[in-house]
């Protein structure tokens, strides 16, 4: 069991950042990230999602004009951006990720299962981003997810002719603590949950 001071690492303390100090996140330090993301759990080890980690100011011009204007400043200034995709043919790499059953490609592939293989991919997507903004802070980054941007202009611009859609946008680097928000509230276990 992690003891508390990892706890408020990955949880308790970890906060949603909007400024961020000029220190470089590296390139392997983004690799560490997926390295240690990748080993969360997806269905069938389906393992959807894709990731582009904008950080060259070419790059950062490319992604600024498809993001809300209350989200362009903070933004450009982080360190790195992960632009968190999710790839809707996941299951041509099933043989390779799961061999443990040799028809698994033929549950998803197919006109007639796109929305059963959409539908696996958006969420095992969804769960891989989850595991990377948790590596990131297990490796001392910090996170600035959202949702503020046009997904579409983002899919033509980053993902064009392929078969990945964007799932949401990741900001990583140093935080700058003047920045963050005061906590919000969080609901209690029994107004949300129930022990059936």
């Amino acid at each position: 069991m992690l003891d508390d001071s990892a706890l408020d690492i990955l949880f308790r303390k970890a906060r949603t950042q909007n400024g961020w100090q000029e220190r470089a996140v590296t390139d392997a330090e983004l690799r560490a990230v997926y390295d240690l993301a990748k080993w969360g759990p997806t269905s069938a080890n389906c393992s959807p999602m894709r990731l582009q980690f904008v950080k060259s100011p070419a790059a950062k011009a490319r992604l600024r004009p498809f993001l809300n204007p209350g989200n362009v400043e903070k933004t450009m200034a982080a360190p790195a951006i992960a632009i968190i995709g999710y790839d809707l043919a996941f299951y041509d790499h099933l043989p390779k990720l799961f061999p443990h059953n040799a028809d698994a490609r033929n549950w998803f592939a197919g006109a007639e299962k796109a929305a059963h293989a959409t539908a696996t991919a958006f969420r095992n997507g969804s769960l891989q981003g989850a595991y990377l903004m948790i590596a990131a802070r297990a490796l001392g980054l910090d996170c600035g997810p959202m949702s503020g941007f046009n997904a579409e202009g983002i899919d033509r611009e980053f993902w064009s002719g392929t078969s990945v859609k964007t799932n949401f946008l990741c900001s990583l680097g140093h935080g700058d603590p003047a920045k963050v928000f005061a906590r919000s509230p969080r609901f209690e276990f029994d107004e949300v949950a129930k022990i059936l």
